[in-house]
């Protein structure tokens, strides 16, 4: 007969497997229903950060459903207001697109035929026939369709928001219904809620810094189409370690080719770009996020990878967002913390642990977490 502890070590690796099982079927399960699920993640990111400004009305004295409805008038009167400027701003930019791409190879043929004057083994009749598909311009209809697609979808995200933002004001009462002792879950969604609200206001915050900070930048050194440039760091300053370095790339090759940019206006505006990720994404993210939301530099670009497998772009964009939901998830229950302690950055773990024994130790018994 075995005794408990045998049983238990030889359930181990069965536990495993079924929990690698599991953690594969629903990967893929989420990979098959991008479709659905990205427009419903959007949707709750959206909702989830206007539910701070809803707060505030509504504690200003306004009633809840008209908080929510002068929330989302005024979402709405702002977005439709940055989408036409951006839609005429990315109109002259497509009008504009052959002359640029006609610069832009003329440079490239440039760098060539010096690399080859220099000695460099480079053909440059051999490089044009090994990429001759590449100035097929059919990747602008190809994008042109995914602007499309991405009104459609952004129609669809729009009507979502405003039924969760509606349907929030009941899901305490539902949930005090649904549950016997509503209380430990209430408290627990009340904790993610606050954190996970608390990560995106600011992520939000320091990305419209950013997106104005590069708007004025590319006014200053005379880039042109500086609003898509601006929103274009707003968004991909979302995505960790390499989205703002992508959202460099297009206007410095534009300074460079212009008319009247040239290489050191391309430097200046590249040093531009560092210093602005440096200063708000090192040095003031961290200090209005605190460590206690951090991820570490593996997990960030591991989630990178993998949400970005798993929905496309999108998925790269919500990439930290979607891991810190997970991380702020499996911190709020006592049973998974551990877990989320793998996820962070590892630096103050110690501290913060003494720091929350302390903090139940002050409290009654009957309260404690274990």
């Amino acid at each position: 007969m075995l005794n408990e502890s045998d049983q238990s070590y030889r359930s181990i690796p069965l536990n495993a497997t079924l929990a690698l099982a599991a953690l594969v079927v629903i990967i893929g399960g989420m990979k098959l229903g991008a479709g659905l699920l990205v427009p419903l993640l959007l949707a709750f990111f959206i909702a989830v950060v206007c539910t701070e400004p809803i707060n505030w009305l509504h504690s200003r004295g306004l009633p809840m459903r008209l908080a929510v409805l002068l929330t989302l008038l005024v979402l709405m009167g702002l977005v439709t207001l940055l989408g036409f400027l951006v839609a005429n701003s990315f109109s002259t930019f497509v009008e504009a697109l052959p002359d640029i791409e006609t610069r832009l190879r003329q440079a490239y043929w440039q760098i060539l035929n010096r690399l080859s004057s220099l000695g460099l083994a480079i053909d440059p009749e051999e490089i044009k026939a090994l990429f001759g598909g590449a100035g097929d311009t059919s990747w602008v209809s190809s994008l042109l369709g995914e602007v499309g697609n991405f009104f459609m979808q952004s129609m669809v995200v729009s009507l979502l928001v405003v039924f969760m933002m509606f349907e929030t004001l009941n899901f305490r009462n539902k949930v005090s219904l649904a549950l016997a002792n509503p209380a430990p879950s209430l408290q627990r969604f009340a904790e993610f809620s606050v954190t996970l609200k608390r990560y995106l206001a600011v992520k939000t915050i320091i990305s419209l810094m950013t997106g104005i900070l590069i708007w004025l930048a590319c006014l200053l050194v005379g880039v042109k189409f500086a609003l898509l440039w601006a929103v274009l760091a707003f968004a991909l300053n979302f995505i960790p370690n390499i989205g703002s370095a992508i959202a460099a790339v297009p206007p410095v090759l534009l300074l460079l080719v212009s008319q009247d940019g040239g290489l050191w206006e391309a430097f200046l505006l590249s040093l531009v770009y560092l210093g602005v990720n440096f200063v708000l994404g090192n040095l003031l993210e961290p200090r209005l996020m605190g460590r206690a939301l951090g991820l570490s530099t593996l997990v960030a670009f591991l989630s990178l990878v993998v949400w970005g497998w798993i929905f496309g772009v999108v998925g790269m964009l919500l990439s930290v967002l979607l891991t810190m939901t997970l991380k702020i998830a499996l911190d709020s229950h006592p049973q998974t913390r551990w877990m989320a302690h793998l996820l962070g950055p590892g630096a103050h773990i110690q501290g913060e642990e003494k720091s929350r024994r302390l903090r139940q130790a002050r409290q009654p018994p009957s309260k404690r977490q274990p």
